[in-house]
């Protein structure tokens, strides 16, 4: 599962849903004007393409990037004037994610896991289609850091030597030896090494707000705490520059939000850059470092600044449809800038941009042909006061034909975390709900990213408790739309999320009609001490965060639903990877077994070859259908419906 995005940097189950107008405080949305919607089917919806990543070849004539569009991930190359896809790697089992072209050749870097099981290796492909694994070993996790200043090597961090830990390498460009740079045995969690290799920036995270960074002199052999201060502060390493000679990292000490600093390397001297109203999510350079791109979380959206570092002044970037740009990259020749954009209702595409001629090009059309995007919906950022008085930002999905004369049912939709975010943006899933009636209510719940430190930390070990009763009274706010039938309200998440559905039904048990359960947290105590060993450097923050499993037993207890399963009475669906190294498949085995006995609809769902979360589309089909199949049976008034 994903606890803290600042503990772990993964996005896995929170709902990635760029901006329409902020609705006020209690506000209920100005209804649409209704129309008819075509309805999809679940393979349609699943025929949408998705894409991640972007290398441009050393001659900048064509990308690398990562594609499900053979049913599972793989390694593709684009050309910038456009055409087809070519796939460069073919795996039919196991999701393969493409890193970056080799700085001076057509060798490329890719990582692959075994069914979803997160031990990703690093494999090198050549030109002839020959792959290499650059990390083998068994029980061991790789991750691809960067490239040195002049293209002769690569860093690397693995954990094989110590599960806990990350060590750094640095491999040969040519022939893959490699030299261990950084032996990690206290527990610091990598963040960046600067371009010439002198300098490598860690982060210790103590809790949810206080985090440090801890600088280390390659040439000495000499590690400094380059953060000290007094109270709660939370310091992380962004990214070095290209010179050398400042780290550039985001800190919010003294303010809600994460803004940019920088400290000098020969003097120590810290400076503030950049700072937004929201959370500066993370900041880099272009690797010649004429531009420096930003990202900041902008009320569930990312807003994208891009620095030209001569003139001072921000570039402006093309002008696209509604939605966001994200996963800048410059090329190295600083021509040229690839990106993503996406909206609620157009899934991510891969674009080009030109900075000579300003001609921006979209190399990918990643929807389904057959649907039209009216027929799926906008979705809006509303806000409604909770039980404490404490304001709960949301994205609110509503389908075309709900109106006051044709109620629909509705799901309080939570995100992972407990630190996630339900983000605006394409999300198949919740589109494919909303497309089938369903009013869909995405909740940032105190403890959310993205809203400023208070917020985020007001769940900090009181999960099952106040952070639930925002979920509880997400519910009240969708009864009282007036498109919503207050008597057909279910709730659903993965992840956290999960942990909050079967929470929802086992603690505050006449709230929802229903609950959908994805790969959730059902025993805290069992979660907590089987946690992936490469955790190990979040554990302390972690216990924090949720609760300390040697010390704080009876209160993990009191909010693991496992324990007080007899008292869940309404219809359940879990769905789980058999692979989750996260949540491991015990957690769904034994909540299904127990709610059983309580003589109530249970669907239980196991999918061999997935881990935490979803990588083929296969089980995406099977998933969602089981879903909408599920909803269908137990939120509809006439009861069950054929799933299409």
């Amino acid at each position: 599962m994903q606890f803290r995005s600042t503990l772990v940097r993964v996005l896995a189950a929170a709902t990635l849903v760029p901006a329409l107008a902020l609705a006020a405080p209690n506000a209920t949305p100005a209804p649409a004007v209704p129309r008819p919607s075509k309805q999809y089917t679940v393979e349609q919806f699943m025929t949408t393409t998705k894409l991640s990543g972007a290398s441009f070849s050393p001659d900048e004539k064509r990308v690398l990037f990562s594609s499900n569009e053979s049913g599972i991930f793989n390694a593709y190359t684009l050309p910038l004037s456009g055409g087809k896809a070519k796939a460069l790697t073919h795996s039919k089992t196991d999701s393969t994610y493409a890193v970056s072209f080799f700085p001076k050749d057509e060798r490329i870097l890719f990582t692959r896991d075994q069914g979803g099981n997160e031990a990703n290796h690093l494999f090198v492909r050549t030109p002839d289609g020959k792959e290499r694994d650059l990390s083998p070993g068994d029980k061991l996790k790789a991750m691809f850091v960067s490239w040195s200043d002049d293209d002769s090597a690569f860093y690397v961090l693995t954990n094989e030597r110590d599960a806990r830990f990350f060590d750094l390498y640095r491999y040969d460009a040519k022939t893959y030896a490699r030299t261990l740079v950084y032996q990690n045995d206290t527990g610091l969690s990598f963040e960046a090494v600067s371009p010439d290799g002198r300098w490598i920036a860690f982060n210790k995270v103590r809790t949810t707000n206080d985090a440090d960074i801890h600088l280390y002199d390659v040439e000495k052999k000499e590690l400094k705490h380059i953060t000290p201060h007094q109270g709660d502060a939370f310091f992380q390493a962004s990214s070095f520059d290209p010179n050398s000679s400042a780290l550039y990292f985001l800190t919010n000490q003294g303010s809600e939000f994460k803004r940019v600093a920088r400290y000098t390397l020969t003097t120590g001297v810290m400076e503030e850059v950049e700072r937004a109203d929201w959370d500066v999510m993370y900041t880099y350079f272009s690797r010649k470092g004429g531009f420096r791109v930003t990202a900041i979380n902008e009320d569930g959206r990312t807003v994208i600044r891009v620095h030209d570092q001569k003139t001072g002044k921000l570039l402006e970037l093309p002008q696209l449809p509604a939605g966001d740009i994200t996963s800048v990259r410059i090329s190295d020749s600083e021509k040229r800038m690839a990106f993503y954009h996406n909206g609620d209702r157009s899934p991510s595409n891969l674009f080009v941009y030109d900075f000579g001629t300003k001609k921006v090009s979209r190399l990918t059309d990643a929807r389904n042909k057959q649907m039209d995007p009216e027929d799926l919906v906008e979705a809006q950022v509303v806000r409604f006061k909770s039980f404490d008085g404490m304001e709960i930002p949301n994205i609110l999905f509503k389908p075309h034909q709900a109106t006051a004369d044709a109620k629909a049912p509705a799901i309080v939709w939570v995100h992972g975390g407990p630190g996630g975010q339900t983000r605006k943006g394409y999300s198949p899933v919740i589109q494919y709900l909303v497309n089938h009636g369903y009013v869909v209510l995405g909740i940032n719940n105190r403890g959310s990213s993205g809203y400023g430190k208070s917020f985020f930390a007001a769940d900090d070990q009181k999960h099952g408790h106040e952070p639930l009763l925002d979920c509880v009274e997400a519910r009240k706010y969708l009864a009282s739309l007036p498109y919503v039938d207050a008597e057909r309200i279910g709730i659903a998440g993965g992840s956290y999320g999960g942990y909050m559905t079967l929470a929802a039904l086992a603690f505050h048990p006449d709230a929802f009609k229903a609950g959908i359960d994805i790969f959730g947290v059902s025993n805290w105590l069992r979660t907590l001490q089987s946690i992936p060993p490469w955790w190990e450097s979040q554990r302390e923050a972690l216990y924090k965060e949720i609760g300390d499993p040697a010390k704080q037993e009876q209160m993990l207890r009191d909010i693991s639903p496992l324990f007080h399963a007899e008292k869940i009475s309404k219809p359940l669906l879990v769905l789980q990877g058999a692979n989750d190294p996260r949540v491991i498949q015990p957690e769904s085995d034994e909540i299904v077994q127990a709610v059983k006995k309580n003589g109530i609809p249970v669907e239980y769902v196991i999918f061999p070859d997935e881990g935490h979360g979803f990588t083929k589309k296969k089980n995406e089909v099977e998933a969602y259908s089981r879903m909408l199949g599920f909803l269908n049976a137990h939120l509809r008034d006439s009861g069950p419906t054929p799933v299409n």
